[in-house]
Parts: structure tokens; sequence; C-alpha cells
């Protein structure tokens, strides 16, 4: 017999007492807004929890779907208003999420309640708000996961598809063309050891310098024309610098590859780097001798918006592209004190 049978069939002096203290200490506890919509006068009632999860005054004389329309996102607005009109139609419990604006914050809201004027009292419906601001942040934090995961395996059978068709043209055989597709491959892997190290191994970054030339040397045709030279000062790069910047030359590189400089056999890419300042590096990298170049269209895909959102939030700084006649010219511009950061932030 479970909990609940057992209260419900115990002797009435163990029976709990539900008093209105208990279930206001209940409601707090678990923060559930209480909230109630007379259907003739259209006026809205809540709770100390409702008006602070929505932001509006305590003392409102008068409080309206109309009035808490105002905080309501204005891209939900209309659902939240279509199904706020529909709610007495319908059969059953409801459910909706939005977002509320809150000063310069976006909270969402779970409103639920009874449909068809179940339970309605004295021309009076209840339900209950919760802010499920928490769980929308992770399921968006798993999207955005996915989506990064799904763009890089695309990204991981495109880059194979380049490396085998740019390996072919340097080999005279089969043999010739296996060895070095292997070593292009097995350097990409050393490249991601070089920035994520082992489980329980602890990672002190990787030199600028050997970054760079281990992710680009997958890249490199050493019997063909296309040459890469890397010109760095000797420095350091954090654990959680190193994973953001291979990231960024990883779709720079990937890209080239596909539709720049290094789709080509006279093609050849330079990266340089000026640290003279005192705040900011600076890494320039420059395509040449590639496919007539062409200026994206926006919107961008969401290999650039990783790109940008990863030099701005774990790199601070950004990067600006100059799509010239002669070629790609990438400068990628780092706070020092990020570059050299091994504590890891979210993208």
């Amino acid at each position: 017999m479970n909990k609940v049978s057992h209260l419900a069939t115990a002797p009435a002096d163990v029976m709990p007492i539900w008093r209105e203290q208990h279930l206001r200490a209940a409601t707090r506890a678990a923060g559930v807004a209480l909230w109630s919509w007379n259907v003739d006068t259209d006026a809205i009632a809540m709770d100390e929890i409702g008006y602070n999860l929505w932001d509006v005054p305590k003392d409102a004389e008068r409080l309206s779907f109309a009035a808490l329309s105002q905080n309501i996102h204005p891209a939900d607005l209309e659902r939240v208003s279509s199904a706020f009109s529909a709610t007495r139609a319908v059969m059953g419990g409801y459910e909706i999420d939005f977002r509320v604006l809150v000063k310069n914050d976006i909270r969402w809201i779970s409103a639920r309640g009874q449909g068809a004027d179940a339970e309605i009292a004295d021309r009076i419906m209840f339900g209950i708000f919760l802010d499920v601001t928490q769980r929308k942040q992770a399921e968006e934090s798993s999207d955005l996961l996915a989506g990064e995961m799904s763009h890089r395996v695309k990204n991981l059978l495109q880059l194979a598809s380049s490396l085998t068709q740019m390996t072919s043209r340097s080999a005279t055989t089969k043999d010739d063309m296996v060895r070095d597709l292997t070593h292009r491959l097995t350097a990409l892997g050393r490249a991601h050891d070089l920035v994520r190290p082992q489980p329980g191994q602890q990672s002190e970054g990787a030199l600028l310098g050997d970054l760079l030339s281990v992710l680009l040397a997958p890249y490199d045709e050493q019997e063909a024309s296309v040459r890469i030279r890397v010109s760095v000062p000797k420095m350091r790069v954090g654990e959680a610098s190193s994973t953001a910047l291979a990231l960024v030359i990883h779709e720079l590189a990937t890209n080239s590859a596909k539709y720049g400089a290094l789709s080509a056999v006279s093609g050849t890419l330079d990266v340089s780097c000026n640290a003279d300042d005192e705040d900011f590096v600076i890494v320039t990298w420059a395509e040449r001798g590639g496919p007539p170049v062409v200026t994206p269209v926006a919107p961008f895909g969401f290999g650039s918006r990783l790109v940008h959102r990863s030099m701005s939030t774990q790199l601070g700084g950004n990067i600006a592209f100059d799509w010239s006649e002669a070629g790609l010219v990438a400068t990628l511009r780092m706070n020092k004190a990020s570059l050299a950061s091994c504590k890891p932030e979210l993208i």
C-alpha cells in the first residue's frame, strides 16, 4: 500500500490537518505561485510569489491579462494571448511555457490550470505559475551542444573528403596515398590530444606555435606547391583557450580546404602573430593563390556563429574578415589574459 492510500485510510487521530499555513509553506518551498481569474471581470489575483515572478507591483488596484501582457516577451505574446483566449474551451488540464521580461533579464514561466470551467467557483478559475527558467536554460544548452556536435561531425566528414582529395593529388601510388592520408588524420588526432588531455591528466595548455602547426599539418601538401607558413612568438595558451582557438583554426582551415587557398594546388597560407600590445595578441591568417574570393552573404551559418562566440566569450576578443581579391585575410584579436587561461567557460 502506498503512502497516499495509507494516509487516506489512517485513523482520524493520525491524519494530517492541512491548514492554510501548511499549504502556503509547501507552495513557497516548491516555488509555486497561485493565481485566480474572474472570467466575468477579467480580474487576475496572485499571491506574493506570483507578483515577484512577474515583477509587478503588489499594490496594483486591478490586475488583468492585458496588464500582465506588457511583461510577456514580444515573440511569445501572440501565442500566449491565443492560448489565454482559448482557456475556457480546453478540456482537461493545460500548460503553456513562455518568456517574460524582468528588467534586463528573461524569465521563463509555465502557466498551468484546468480548462472547460472545471472546478470554477463563483465565476473564478484557479491555477499556478512555475518559474522554469533553469529548465529552459538547460534545454537551450543541450540544444546548443547537440547543434555543435552535429556541426563538428559534418565538418569532420567534409574534412576527411577534402584531405582525401588533397592527398590524391600528390600521391603517385595507392600505398603513398594511404600513408599520407593516415599521417594527416593522425596529425588531427595529435592536435586533439594537444588541447584536450586524457581523463585524469592535467593539461598545462600548449605553445601557440605548436598548436597552430599541429592543427594545420594535415592540410600541407609537401609534394605540391601548397605551403603553410607559421611564424609566431613563443607563448603558452591555456587549456580552455586552446580548445576555443583550435575550434576557430579548425573552422578556418576547413573552409579554406573547401573554398579557399587550401583547396587549390597553388594556394598558400601564412599565419603570423603580433604580441607587442600590452593587452592583446593579434594573429593574422592570410590566404593567397586560391580560387576567386566570394564574400559570404548573411545570415552566417552555425560554424561562423560558433567562431564569433568563441572569440568573444573565451578568447576575450573578436575576429574580422577581409574578403580581398588576392585572398581571405582573417584577423584574430585575443586578450592575453584570456588566452593564457586554463579555466573553462561556456560558449
